[in-house]
């Protein structure tokens, strides 16, 4: 019996591209690149796994630009209670892109590695 392999992605680019496909497989095109940009710019993903970078550059990326998070901040919340607060609206834009929602005990921590 013949093994089947998957072609290895030949560069990271290509490889966290991919994770992002298998995190949230109806991300827009538009997003999607986005996503991927920021997974490739921070410098706190540059070490990460393909896998945690997709997911935390697209928790990172879905929250700035899709909730009221950045205003909170602006308004003097600490990270930690903005992130609390926007939970609901994140998680409803992850989730339309078909991508797991992240547990209220996880809203502190998901994507500190990067803003």
């Amino acid at each position: 019996m013949a093994a089947t392999h998957r072609a290895r992605p030949a560069n990271r680019r290509e490889a966290i591209a991919a994770a992002l496909r298998r995190l949230a497989p109806r991300l827009p095109a538009f997003e999607a690149e986005a996503a991927l940009d920021r997974a490739l710019t921070s410098a706190g993903l540059r070490r990460a796994a393909p896998e945690t970078a997709a997911r935390l550059a697209l928790t990172a990326y879905a929250r700035h630009v899709f909730t009221d998070y950045d205003d909170l901040l602006a308004e003097g919340y600490d990270r930690d209670s903005a992130r609390h607060f926007v939970l609901e609206d994140l998680n409803a834009v992850l989730i339309a892109w078909g991508a797991p929602a992240i547990p209220e005990e996880e809203a502190g921590s998901e994507g500190d590695h990067i803003s």
